[in-house]
């Protein structure tokens, strides 16, 4: 190796790349090709008899050219939750109408050589991610609970993977009150020919030809018996002539078709007065743990009538409630160890080893107020809607309305990195708060090379932000097929930094008011609330309404 190589080798790495997003597959959009206008929502469509009037009564009319069609809008397939498993090789989806579909991943099969044999090449080796549709199935139906007269909607909360087993899948899916434990597995289905006689011979149902018995009566007596006890029944007077036992042989299997089968192991119910608004697995691959606004319980996967509550934070009178729990995740490898967050915008870690019932936290994340910021809607846009840890458990992201934080476990004194998701719509928070959409609680997700987050807005746009010591990064893309189209100035340099990787960021957006990021009216009935990120590879999935869109870096 001569000196420039290694002067080469010992300059110090600078942050990476912005990555350059690809569309790679989408399933489920409504339309391909024409521009489409939403004109009204109608729920059902009648002409009368003699067509001179039409009633209108949850259909969307669309407008294509000159002509007026209406089609009908259903909101149950509007999808709620995502989620990769650890190998990235599968993907599941779930909806509003209960529903969980599963994906596959199959460029990975197309590649011949083994894994270890690709990582000798001495070149990159770039697949185009692709995925098919595997199966579905009905994980949830609507109920009413009586005693409280609530109904109960089928909608899928949270999807979580569990381990696998002798080929099968397992997953766990949650609506508002109950949590369920599914099984997908590959079952055979043997079709059967050559069933008995010969057809020529034979009538339905396996009976013989009239022709081959016998029209001469016959008596019977009870029990089936019969007097004429010389008679033979391989005579040719008997049911089955002479030389007709030549025309019997064995059933033949013909094929072996391949179904996947989704049955349900166990039903995790009764043990949430309010909404579950979190699932999530221990890396001891033995317990879990669901959230709800007040209590998060822990299971373990083989029981499914008793629960442990190990945090309770209802007060003794409900008037002195002061925050509700958003979101809670075991940590990806100390099966002790916890976080949850609250709507006050704070994250507690919690080590299960310290009491059965953990009252208190062993660690507390929190930003403090700046003075003189604080107005009507500084409580509500603090609320975390997601919290996710990073890889290895280093790090926790988390999601307010306005912003993405990163946290670093081993430093409660404030976030390390903090990157601004949409602050144009600051200017607009009272529009906000008035048709709800402050309430709208989007998810985020890590790379799984920590190098990445990613979050959800409105208008069907998504943002990337590198957190890597020294990145600018910050990108905006489109849930659409050309998703780079709509781009934002790159940010300003990071206002301060630590001496440690991560850099302690604020990033600001476009200030102007009436207009997002990209310059283009905002439209906050279509966003973003759900994504997912391969936990390997730089391919993000995420869901605009009904759509699943699949971009790879």
């Amino acid at each position: 190796m001569n000196g420039g190589e290694g002067e080469e080798a010992a300059a110090p790495a600078g942050p990476p790349l912005p990555l350059e997003w690809k569309f790679s597959q989408v399933f489920g959009e409504r339309t391909a090709g024409e521009e489409v206008q939403e004109v009204d929502i109608i729920s059902a469509i009648e002409f009368d008899k003699t067509g001179d009037h039409l009633a209108t009564g949850s259909f969307l009319a669309i407008l294509y050219s000159d002509f007026l069609i209406f089609v009908q809008f259903f909101e149950v397939d509007i999808i709620s939750a995502i989620e990769f498993d650890k190998t990235g090789d599968h993907l599941a989806t779930g909806d509003r109408g209960g529903r969980v579909v599963l994906f596959e991943r199959t460029d990975a099969k197309e590649h011949g050589g083994s894994r270890r044999d690709l990582e000798r090449t001495d070149y990159p080796v770039i697949r185009h991610p692709e995925f098919r549709y595997k199966t579905e199935f009905q994980s949830h139906e609507p109920e009413f609970d009586y005693l409280k007269s609530l109904e109960i909607e089928e909608k899928i909360n949270k999807i979580r993977w569990c381990q696998t087993a002798n080929g099968a899948l397992f997953l766990l899916s949650t609506n508002d009150k109950t949590i369920k434990f599914w099984k997908v597995q590959e079952k055979k289905v043997k079709k059967i020919s050559d069933m008995n006689m010969d057809p020529s011979k034979a009538v339905g149902n396996g009976s013989l030809a009239s022709s081959s018995v016998s029209s001469s009566p016959k008596h019977y007596l009870a029990n089936g018996g019969y007097p004429d006890r010389s008679y033979n029944c391989l005579s040719s007077d008997g049911p089955f002539p002479l030389g007709a036992t030549a025309l019997l042989h064995l059933p033949v299997v013909t094929s072996n078709e391949t179904s996947l089968v989704a049955r349900c192991r166990r039903v995790y119910a009764h043990a949430h007065d309010y909404h579950i608004n979190s699932i999530s697995n221990n890396s001891d691959g033995e317990t879990f743990i669901s959230a709800d606004d007040l209590r998060i319980n822990l299971w373990n996967l083989e029981i499914s009538n008793q629960s442990f509550n190990i945090v309770d934070v209802k007060p003794t009178n409900m008037e002195d409630l002061t925050e509700v729990i958003t979101s809670a995740e075991f940590h990806p490898t100390h099966c002790n160890t916890l976080a949850y967050s609250s709507s006050k915008g704070s994250i507690r870690l919690i080590d299960l080893r310290q009491s059965a019932l953990c009252d208190t936290h062993s660690k507390l994340f929190e930003e403090q107020e700046a003075p003189g910021s604080r107005s009507f809607f500084t409580e509500i846009i603090a609320s975390i809607s997601d919290i996710k840890f990073g890889r290895d458990g280093r790090f926790i992201l988390s999601r307010d309305y306005m912003t993405l934080k990163l946290w670093d476990i081993n430093m409660d004194s404030g976030p390390v990195g903090t990157f601004q998701v949409h602050e144009y719509l600051r200017p607009k928070l009272c529009d906000l708060y008035e048709n709800d959409s402050i309430f709208d609680k989007f998810e985020c997700c890590l790379s799984g090379d920590g190098l990445r987050v990613a979050t959800g807005s409105y208008s069907n746009l998504f943002r990337v932000f590198g957190c890597a010591s020294g990145s600018t990064e910050a990108t905006s893309l489109e849930a659409s097929k050309n998703p780079m189209r709509r781009q934002v100035p790159t940010p300003s340099r990071p206002s301060r930094s630590l001496s440690s990787s991560i850099t302690r960021v604020v990033r600001r957006g476009s200030e102007s008011q009436g207009v997002d990021a990209n310059g283009n009216s905002f439209d906050f009935a279509t966003k973003l609330l759900h994504l997912a990120w391969h936990p390997s590879e730089n391919s993000i999935a995420c869901a605009a309404a009904n759509s699943l869109y699949m971009y790879y870096a």
